[in-house]
């Protein structure tokens, strides 16, 4: 849940900020795939959403639910295959469709951990022609995504691999599906993503991390759910380093990155980005956060209790506060 985006919504501050986001794997299995219920709608109607399944029907169904919806924001779902080339590839479809893959299922590694074969197993494959991001970019004259969502069990890397050009012109955030073992053969593991996107200057935040253990075994450990086999990776730029480019860490930009922090779930983050902008950029009132920060903390009574006024995060940004806040 976001902590300060709505504030910043209600004090006029996302006025002039347009969002730009892409899901590469894009089938809505619950409630929780729509981009609605994680808040990003909050930059409605300032927000574009691209997204891609090689699965026409899933594509049509989303389409479908946003016209009867009459969403406020714009959202297009395309089936397309995204990769690493404009190429024939190989779709391996696994009997659970959400599992397919651009890579076969590792079947008999799969039979050892507990509840995986049933649903990753190969049921058919085809030939499918793939293209690249960068390439749908420039065909649709999409100039910029600001936060790019990829889930193409073992092919993220190839994703990143084809959008090499949108994300040097500012992708501000990522989130990633990572595999620490091969469940996919063939497949590039969480090192070799991670060290894709830190050769591109973006910082490692978090994994949400899934564990399973072996089919064989009739016990399991009551600390550890067995073995960590894939994770949601969460990478952020960091446009408060020194070695950033004013351009890249242009006022818009982070004002951007401190909101898709907070929607993502690292607040701290955000606000530690808020109050740089704030004090590079504080006089003009479209970049003045000030009021909004202070507003933010407000709703921790704990906070309140210990002053406001003695937190160094208020002390920096109060001379650029509008507002009474009552210290």
């Amino acid at each position: 849940m976001s902590l300060f985006v709505p504030i910043l919504k209600k004090n006029g501050l996302l006025k002039r900020v347009h969002v730009t986001v892409c899901n590469v794997g894009s089938r809505k299995i619950d409630q929780n795939d729509d981009y609605s219920t994680q808040g990003w709608d909050l930059f409605s109607p300032n927000l574009s959403i691209y997204g891609f399944d090689v699965d026409a029907d899933a594509c049509d169904l989303a389409n479908a639910d946003l016209e009867e919806r009459q969403v406020e924001w714009t959202e297009k779902h395309f089936p397309i295959a995204l990769g690493k080339a404009a190429e024939e590839r190989t779709l391996y479809v696994t009997k659970a469709p959400m599992c397919s893959s651009l890579y076969p299922p590792n079947e008999p590694y799969l039979a050892r951990i507990a509840g995986l074969i049933e649903a990753v197993s190969l049921d058919f494959s085809f030939e499918i022609d793939t293209i690249t991001l960068d390439q749908f970019c420039q065909e649709e004259h999409i100039n910029e995504i600001d936060f790019l969502q990829i889930d193409v069990q073992g092919a993220d890397l190839d994703v990143l691999e084809g959008a090499i050009n949108i994300l040097n012109r500012g992708t501000l955030a990522i989130q990633v599906e990572v595999e620490f073992s091969q469940l996919y053969v063939g497949q590039p593991l969480f090192a070799d993503v991670d060290s894709f996107l830190r050769k591109n200057n973006f910082t490692l935040f978090d994994v949400i991390q899934s564990y399973r253990p072996r089919v064989r075994s009739p016990i399991c450990s009551e600390s550890r759910g067995g073995q960590l086999l894939w994770g949601e990776a969460f990478y952020l730029r960091d446009l408060i380093c020194d070695d950033i480019s004013e351009q890249d860490k242009s006022p818009d930009n982070l004002l951007k990155l401190a909101c898709i922090a907070d929607i993502l779930g690292f607040p701290d983050y955000g606000l530690e980005v808020l109050e740089y902008l704030t004090l590079q950029y504080g006089t003009n009132p479209n970049y003045n956060c000030a009021d909004s920060i202070i507003e933010c903390l407000t709703n921790f009574p704990d906070l309140v209790e210990r002053g406001l006024s003695s937190l160094p995060i208020v002390q920096s940004v109060r001379q650029f506060a509008t507002k009474d806040f009552g210290f």
